[in-house]
């Protein structure tokens, strides 16, 4: 298991029930990096992979 396998779980657990916007997701990311910009690279190639999850592959 990977370290982040812990906190994907407890995202399910604690607020998997919930509907959000990618707005909303993109604010949340955004407000994250602001307070963390080391993890800015990380979250821009997690957001660059989420918005081309449905390009066709070559």
């Amino acid at each position: 298991m990977y370290f982040t396998d812990r906190g994907l779980e407890e995202l399910v657990t604690r607020r998997g029930e919930e509907e959000v916007s990618l707005a909303w997701l993109a604010d949340r990311l955004q407000e994250f990096v602001d307070l963390n910009p080391e993890f800015e690279t990380p979250v821009e190639r997690l957001a660059t992979w989420l918005a081309r999850l449905d390009d066709d592959e070559d």
